[in-house]
């Protein structure tokens, strides 16, 4: 258990997560606009903090992969997204702040048609519902504060979004900015305590297994090059656009992310270490998830342990607040004003209406999946093909698909997709039909389509 003065931090946090709700309240005449984007005024350093402690809420992912295969990690969940944060920012970010939207499916409405759009608004809907995240939080209270994991999860959810029922954008780019820091403090001294313990590289050495020091950590080559595919989601990345749409100009959505790489690469860097340190120092844990908890509980004392704790929740509480306002903000600016006629008019109610309902949504999946890993892998698997060439190619090239395509592509793809991933269900060895992550005949369906809709763009389908 942790010491009170531990537990004294940890609720001073959330005090001041609820003070910075308070003082960044949406005003009776803030519109839509400063609801979804704080009033496109985000400066160069609210948006690099903002997006990087977004864009990393998976920590407890990153410590159970490290934990079980070592530095891959890197392979994994470091280099491909790295990439792809580059293509992002040479390709999209420029075009994304140009067209002075509000969200991804106002592009798709605007490229294509309201259909597109309303099934583009389902799919990034449902991929950003922050399963994933609220499934951390509750182990989080499991490790730190001895509380069953299903009440974690919604007390974890509940503390994580409550302000942003008042403050809206504004509010999230707040507390990211606090967090921010939290999260660099919290594993620079952690690092730090345990390599001045416990020795360097030599000790790591002698106390991980060879293959955690290999790039593939025990896994097949295909495994990995999966996770490069999955990556390239950040070029549909409703995080990514949301937050170039609110750069105050083209220059900070660019720049802005060319140094967010550098930031993910030191933090990588610092998580990837840890994680080896928590496998050699605790090499038989039960729940490889809770690998970087346990560790802090194990060789951190009182005071450390609680500026710690503060990272974890920290990091894992930006990405919950952004991306359950991401959910929000789709469900009441996109999804219920494609639906029902004069609901226009109260957006900012159903986006709160909409924060409910992602919550809801996503405390169910966190408890069904219970494995961050597994989640990423699901959502991803069925949200990159059904919207990467729709969404890519309505910003780059000339040529684009005919709206009926785009649809067809959007529905046919994501709907492939998903029902090979439910494959692996009815399959007694538990593997994919034909052995082929769901990922693959879901993209080269869109494809197919995109390449037909170019050769005819009265494309029937």
């Amino acid at each position: 258990m942790m010491h009170p003065i531990d537990y004294s931090i940890i609720v001073l946090y959330l005090l001041l997560l609820l003070f910075f709700g308070f003082i960044y309240r949406l005003k009776k005449e803030d519109n839509v606009s400063d609801l979804i984007l704080g009033g496109r005024a985000l400066t160069l350093p609210a948006f690099i903090a903002s997006l990087v402690s977004t864009w990393y809420g998976g920590i407890l992912g990153v410590g159970e992969y490290t934990y079980l295969y070592g530095i891959s990690n890197w392979l994994v969940f470091g280099l491909p997204y790295y990439l792809a944060a580059l293509l992002f920012a040479i390709f999209l970010a420029k075009k994304a702040r140009q067209s002075k939207l509000l969200t991804i499916p106002e592009r798709l409405a605007q490229t294509y048609d309201n259909k597109t759009a309303l099934a583009g608004s389902v799919i990034i809907f449902l991929m950003t519902v922050p399963a994933a995240y609220i499934l951390m939080l509750g182990v989080l209270c499991e490790q730190f504060f001895n509380i069953p994991f299903s009440i974690g999860v919604i007390l974890g959810t509940i503390f994580s979004i409550i302000y942003l029922f008042m403050g809206g954008f504004k509010a999230v780019v707040r507390t990211d900015l606090f967090q921010f820091i939290l999260m660099f403090i919290g594993f620079i001294i952690l690092l730090s305590y345990v390599s001045i313990n416990y020795g360097g590289f030599e000790f790591l050495r002698q106390n991980i297994p060879n293959q955690h020091f290999s790039w593939h950590g025990g896994n097949s080559g295909w495994y990995i090059a999966v996770w490069y595919v999955i990556a390239l989601a950040t070029l549909i990345e409703p995080a990514f656009f949301q937050r170039c749409y609110a750069a105050k100009n083209e220059k900070t959505a660019r720049n802005g992310i060319f140094i967010s790489i550098i930031c993910w690469m030191f933090f990588d860097f610092l998580t990837t270490a840890t994680g080896l340190y928590a496998k050699a120092i605790l090499p038989n844990l039960t729940d490889p998830v809770a690998s970087f908890p346990a560790l802090a509980m194990e060789v951190l004392p009182v005071g450390l342990l609680g500026l710690f704790a503060l990272a974890l929740l920290s990091t894992i509480m930006s990405t919950v607040d952004s991306y359950s306002f991401l959910a929000a903000s789709t469900f009441g600016n996109d999804i219920i004003p494609k639906l029902f006629k004069n609901s226009s008019d109260k957006i900012i109610f159903y986006t709160r209406v909409g924060l409910v309902f992602s919550t809801i949504l996503a405390v169910m999946f966190a408890l069904f999946f219970r494995s961050a890993i597994d989640i990423w892998h699901a959502f991803g698997s069925i949200g990159t093909p059904a919207l990467l060439i729709p969404l890519f190619f309505s910003f780059v090239g000339r040529k684009r698909m005919s709206p009926k395509a785009a649809f067809s592509s959007i529905v046919f793809a994501g709907s492939l997709s998903f029902v090979w991933y439910c494959s692996k269900y009815f399959i007694e060895s538990g593997e994919y039909f034909l052995q082929i992550q769901p990922i693959f005949p879901g993209l080269i369906i869109s494809l197919l389509i995109f390449i037909l809709s170019r050769k005819n763009r009265n494309l029937q389908l």
